[in-house]
């Protein structure tokens, strides 16, 4: 069983509709898993059905018993995440401010305060519309520990692939350098890294490679909209050498791309274009390279 992590350094790049392109590619041999849970779209393209759903839970939050406060003060004296508000005399807790430390629970005379489980979000267990085995999730609004939700994604993926002896996980991870990035990149056998030639497209490319290397990750790149600024790309294409990074695909500026999006396809699901024919290839060498 191989692991295939598709990521880019920036949003924007169409890191989400190539690696959905894969996944229709990839038909029965592959177990989808969205990792990029703060903001998780896939779903829009492979439309899941019959979903299993569970909350997830992790790192605490303090509450207060306003029955048994005495309104001391002594919590708000020690939090130093300001996550103790008063008003009126009544102390509260901020969910958002509150990191769940459990200092204001020590320290509080009467027992007031007690820590219960945090729920961050959602995951979810699903087929798409072509039958495949497909784990994806939503980060709450204004929730931490995504690096830790990202991971269950990736274990219940794991546990799937191992149960139907499919060959392959993909993985469609975060943009950036953050904790998702890095809990997706945790146990890859090839990185897919996919960019644009722009300035930023380049810096942030040159950012999340040097994530990959200490991780000592195979990597690939797709250039997307490679026709726009034929000068960035020949920089894209001389760090990818520089660097020993297999140059996978250019693909040119095609309007099928977004076509396909308005109709919640994917691009190689649409007849007559050439960005089929080039992503068909780049996932027949990927396989190869994992």
């Amino acid at each position: 069983m191989k692991e295939i992590v598709v990521i880019s350094g920036k949003g924007g790049t169409g890191k989400t509709s190539i690696t959905a392109s894969f996944a229709v590619l990839g038909d029965r041999d592959v177990v989808i898993a969205d990792c990029d849970v703060d903001a998780a779209d896939m779903h829009i393209l492979l439309q899941p059905e019959n979903a299993q759903s569970e909350d997830f839970y992790s790192g605490e939050l303090a509450v207060i018993d306003q029955d048994i406060c005495t309104q001391c003060g002594k919590c708000f004296d020690v939090c130093r995440f300001e996550a103790i508000d008063v008003s009126n005399g009544i102390h509260t807790v901020d969910e958002l401010s509150c990191e769940g430390c459990g200092y204001c629970a020590r320290v509080c005379p009467v027992d007031a305060i007690t820590n219960i489980p945090l729920n961050v979000g959602k995951w979810h267990i699903a087929n798409t519309r072509f039958n495949q085995p497909f784990v994806h999730a939503k980060l709450g609004i204004g929730a931490d520990n995504s690096g830790k939700l990202v991971a269950h994604v990736k274990n219940m993926a794991k546990e799937i692939a191992e149960k139907y002896n499919r060959p392959y996980i993909l993985v469609d991870g975060s943009p950036g350098v953050g904790c998702p990035v890095v809990s997706s990149l945790s146990g890859a056998h090839f990185v897919v890294l996919v960019t644009e030639p722009t300035v930023s497209g380049l810096h942030d490319l040159k950012r999340v490679y040097e994530l990959v290397h200490k991780f000592h990750i195979k990597a690939g790149c797709i250039i997307n909209k490679s026709d726009i600024n034929m000068n960035k790309t020949n920089e894209i294409l001389k760090f990818l050498k520089e660097e020993d990074i297999i140059h996978l695909a250019s693909l040119p500026y095609d309007e099928n791309f977004t076509k396909a999006m308005t109709d919640c396809k994917t691009v190689v699901e649409l007849k007559d274009n050439k960005l089929k024919d080039i992503l068909t290839q780049s996932w027949e060498k990927i396989k190869k390279l994992a």
